[in-house]
């Protein structure tokens, strides 16, 4: 796995590779799951294999990891954390449930979506459900703040994703438009897990802040790479299908890149093959990826964002939670790093 480096509290550059951190919040990621696992039962006995599928279908668990590393920065963990991270790791696997009915994807972390599985009907459904149960979880804190919050952030989310949707194979759509979906649909629930992580260790309210914003650019960051993925990773290494931004008509950044670059001829080109897309218009969509240089210069863009997120991390009292914070904008940076190339 990649090494990365951080700074521990005592501010000395140290390796931090990805299971270095997860070596720090295993134990919690492990209850998180367990918890997770857990709510099976709380739906009915004719959909809960629906509902193990979904709630079993857990990834790296980045979310659950900065509510983890955010209470570090600020004091102790406690089981409120761990019913926080459940709570917004639902909510990130309703969310996936649905995007996959979206897209048409077939694959997830190298098995078979849902849809693909069961069928768009259920998966909608399903994923309506997974909403409801993480806000009744969310319910069920003593004030009504905790749910506020995770309410709000899921509309986000949500519109977000709508307003991405509006603007399929929208070539008017400008950057700006195009990173406040980003914010929208992916960077909130990493800013909500920061803030929430900080709050429940009741940091004051200018940490909480600063956490949140170091949410939302590692957030951006970590969509921008995702986009990036879709159009220069591998299937077999990421383990999800892949391509499906182009054929569903999301124009991302390194598109955008192409079309600011490209000749007239060019961008009439790549209009016509985003409008009515077949899969032997890749190669000359590489060719012009590869020609403007798309992914050099998106990679610039999620640094930058890497960047501003560890500035904000240096204001913050020093603490093994914000070193293995640091650690995650480092681990990102050296995965953006491998994007374009070939594994054998």
């Amino acid at each position: 796995m990649f090494a990365v480096h951080s700074t521990d509290a005592s501010g000395l550059e140290h390796s931090l590779g990805w299971n270095a951190i997860v070596e720090r919040v295993d134990p919690f990621l492990h209850a998180v799951a367990d918890r997770l696992a857990s709510q099976v039962k709380e739906f009915e006995p004719d959909i809960a294999t629906y509902a193990q599928y979904a709630l079993t279908a857990q990834g790296k668990q980045l979310r659950p990891i900065l509510v983890a590393l955010s209470a570090d920065a600020f004091g102790r963990r406690e089981d409120s954390h761990v019913t926080v991270a459940t709570i917004i790791e639902m909510v990130h696997l309703a969310t996936l449930v649905h995007d996959d009915v979206m897209d048409e994807a077939v694959l997830r972390r190298n098995r078979p979506t849902l849809a693909a599985r069961w069928g768009r009907e259920i998966s909608v459904l399903l994923g309506d459900c997974l909403f409801a149960q993480a806000l009744k979880i969310a319910a069920g804190f003593p004030t009504p703040d905790i749910c506020r919050a995770v309410a709000a952030a899921t509309r986000t989310v949500c519109a977000g994703e709508i307003l991405q949707t509006q603007r399929r194979r929208n070539f008017e759509v400008s950057l700006a438009e195009y990173f406040k979906m980003l914010a929208m649909k992916t960077a909130e629930l990493f800013a909500l897990s920061c803030e929430l992580g900080a709050c429940l260790s009741h940091a004051q309210p200018a940490e909480e802040a600063a956490l949140r914003q170091f949410g939302l650019d590692l957030g951006t960051a970590y969509q921008l790479y995702d986009d990036c993925v879709d159009l220069f990773g591998q299937e077999k290494v990421v383990g999800k299908s892949l391509g499906t931004d182009l054929a569903k008509g999301k124009l991302t950044l390194p598109v955008f890149i192409v079309l600011d670059h490209a000749t007239s001829a060019e961008r009439a080109e790549v209009r016509g093959c985003v409008n009515n897309w077949k899969m032997e218009y890749w190669p000359r969509v590489q060719e012009l990826l590869g020609k403007y240089r798309a992914l050099e210069q998106s990679t610039a863009v999620i640094e930058r964002y890497l960047a501003a997120a560890r500035r904000t991390l240096a204001g913050l009292p020093a603490s093994d939670g914000r070193a293995g914070l640091a650690g995650l904008t480092r681990f990102l940076e050296q995965q953006t790093k491998t994007l374009g190339v070939v594994w054998s």
